[in-house]
This record gives C-alpha cells, structure tokens and sequence, in this order.
C-alpha cells in the first residue's frame, strides 16, 4: 500500500532555490510550494512504503545543502 506524506522543510536562509531544485528530482514527490513563514517548504510526496518514506527523508532530502530540518506527516486517511 503507497504512503503518501506531507514534509514540512525549514531551509537555510539564501537557499531556498536550490533546495527546490534539488527536491524536483527525487521520484515520489507530487507538490512542492514554497511559502512565506515556516516552515520554507510544503513537499507532498508518494511512495511505496514508510520504509521508503523514510529512506527518501534521510538520504536523500536530509542531504540537500540547505536543509535545516524536516517535520513528516504521513496522510492517515484520504
């Protein structure tokens, strides 16, 4: 069953663009918006699992230049 997750983004100051950049690439996400307060961005993403989920999150966003933290929530019902 696909997990499907909203990623709240809180980027360094002066980073905002390439960290959107960067988060265009990876497979699953569906919405990005950068938004004017914090957190700096809303990504909604769709994978496989929350073990993808999580490998998305940690290896792949967590390593993005900029990215200062994350707050994860997984859709609980649609």
């Amino acid at each position: 069953m696909a997990t499907k997750a909203y990623i709240l983004i809180k980027v360094k100051a002066g980073k905002g663009k390439s960290v959107l950049s960067a988060l265009k690439s990876i497979a699953g996400v569906e919405q990005i918006h950068a938004c004017f307060g914090q957190p700096d961005i809303f990504v909604f993403i769709n994978v496989a699992d929350e073990r993808a989920l999580s490998d998305v999150v940690i290896t792949r966003i967590h390593a993005i230049e900029g990215v200062e933290e994350t707050d994860t929530h997984i859709v609980a019902e649609t």
